[in-house]
């Protein structure tokens, strides 16, 4: 009960920072998004390069190879780093592809960086931070474990708030693994549940050199503004750096937001740059369009059909390019598109809201039953979090029914026995299309937390390609089977009864789950 009390009064949210809309979807040309590439670079790839991953053990066996076939660099960040014997394995193959390279006739070039949050990563005696000092301890030139703490815990709030409630007012949230030029995007962390029965999103960017530097670039400055894990288990920050707890809050945000944004304006520039490049070379021989900087087989690169956007959101620092990319593909969506969007956590911003209920697209949200939600099952307060989904999805529902909305706006609710679900994301199919031509997948949820508190990354992949399209196609079918449409029926079912204390509780702390 006390811990509801500590929950109850919100904080000042830090002042948003203004920024202007970037224009309107381009109504012309099959590449209609471009406009994108105006707040963040634009990566050109081949859609061979691209693939789509369906299962929690699908992603946990790659996961495995790429780190054994590494060469040059592991870049790992998530939430946290579970503590099981599956998370111990993975620890192993870390081991010993370190081992391999230090064994390797030629000088030690494999570098290890992990990026977690720092109140997540140290629950319990036994944690993220105790799995991986024994890497620290034998590999300590080659492995770096960064734990990001949020600058807003902080003060009294950081003594009075107890442990797993700490996570509450801001997290670490990004999940990106990447292997030399193979980058993993997903919302799933590195934990059991989501290598066995939790079911999430996950991509493979495979030779990508260009995205794997930028995303490197990003989580080593994350990892930088973080506190650097030593091999006795106690922390520090790098020499000269704004502690984020104890230095002045709004010098650290400072230089975090100049260093993000840093990575971000200078790959936007390096990548307009190949443009240029590219762009000139086919005025002079379209025959040997994109075959500068070739590191694959040194051969001519096919010509891009499928384009990567990184999108950043980190309000604490002031950033919130995913939150105007997202509002402006849900205000631009023409009549007739469908937008399919997923979240393991039904709490969108009010901002969302209102797009979904004002605008033209017809829309299929797909969430967690109770049973499937991540909290289904806890103890304590916790277990009472699902009973406040169902709460925020009948409000919802009945604002989608005051409206006259139902046949544009669905609510489907997944369901599968025995498993959870985690997927976040969205998939857009312009009017007229039977495939989606492009998605977001990340760790974004669309609510208030991953707007407002946490740190998140996600991309926007636009393709041309029907192939692409098609596994995008297959991927979202695959989860909406599993799934229930919502109607008036659904909240009169025993497991939707929601008690009086869950319904006056969870205005109040909505913000922070």
């Amino acid at each position: 009960r006390s811990s509801w009390l500590l929950l109850a009064p919100l904080l000042t949210p830090p002042v948003p920072v203004v920024t202007t809309s970037p224009c309107s979807l381009c109504p012309e040309g099959a590449h209609r998004f471009q406009w994108i590439r105006n707040l963040v670079p634009e990566f050109g790839i081949s859609s061979s390069h691209v693939r789509v991953l369906s299962s929690p053990a699908e992603f946990y066996e790659l996961l495995k190879v790429q780190i054994k076939t590494a060469q040059q660099r592991v870049v790992m960040a998530s939430l946290y780093l579970g503590t099981g014997l599956l998370e111990q394995e993975l620890v192993d193959c870390l081991e010993e592809a370190l081992e391999k390279s230090l064994q390797a006739k030629e000088s030690s070039n494999l570098r290890v960086s992990i990026l977690l949050d720092y109140t997540r990563g140290s629950r319990g005696r036994k944690n993220s931070r105790t799995m991986l000092i024994p890497l620290l301890q034998r590999f300590p030139e080659q492995v770096r474990v960064s734990l990001f703490h949020t600058p807003n815990l902080r003060g009294l709030l950081r003594l009075l708030i107890p442990e797993r409630f700490n996570e509450t007012i801001g997290l670490q949230h990004i999940k990106v693994y990447l292997f030399d030029d193979n980058v993993i995007l997903s919302g799933a962390n590195l934990s059991d549940l989501y290598f066995t029965n939790r079911q999430d999103r996950y991509v493979l960017l495979q030779d990508s050199p260009e995205i794997a530097d930028f995303f490197t670039e990003l989580v080593d400055v994350i990892g930088d503004l973080s506190l650097q894990l030593q091999h006795d288990d106690t922390v520090r920050m790098m020499e000269g750096m704004v502690h984020p707890y104890q230095g002045d809050k709004m010098a650290y945000c400072e230089i975090a937001n100049r260093r993000v944004m840093e990575v971000i304006n200078s790959a936007r520039m390096r990548q307009e740059l190949l443009h240029a490049k590219a762009f000139h070379s086919s005025q002079q021989n379209s025959s040997l369009l994109c075959q500068q900087d070739s590191q694959t087989s040194g051969g001519v690169k096919p010509e891009p059909d499928t384009w990567i956007y990184p999108l950043i959101q980190m309000k604490p620092f002031g950033i919130q390019i995913d939150e105007m990319v997202t509002e402006t593909l849900l205000t631009e969506a023409e009549r007739d598109a469908r937008i399919y969007l997923t979240t393991g956590y039904f709490n969108l911003t009010q901002a969302y809201m209102d797009l979904i209920l004002g605008t033209r697209a017809e829309y299929r949200i797909l969430l967690a039953s109770p049973e499937v939600n991540g909290f289904f099952g806890a103890k304590g307060v916790a277990g009472a979090i699902p009973a406040a989904y169902v709460y925020i999805e009948r409000q919802f529902y009945s604002e989608v029914c005051c409206l006259h909305q139902q046949e544009r706006v669905q609510l489907q609710e997944y369901s599968r026995a025995g498993w959870t679900f985690h997927a976040k994301g969205l998939w857009l199919y312009l009017a007229g299309s039977d495939l989606p031509c492009l998605t977001l997948i990340g760790s974004p949820n669309f609510g208030y937390r991953s707007v407002h508190r946490d740190l998140e990354a996600q991309v926007a992949i636009v393709t041309e390609n029907k192939a692409l399209q098609q596994q995008l196609h297959q991927e979202q079918e695959q989860l909406y089977l599993r799934s229930g449409v919502v109607s008036s029926s659904t909240f009169e079912q025993p497991n939707r009864y929601v008690k009086l204390w869950v319904k006056l509780v969870t205005p109040l702390i909505k913000n922070f789950f």
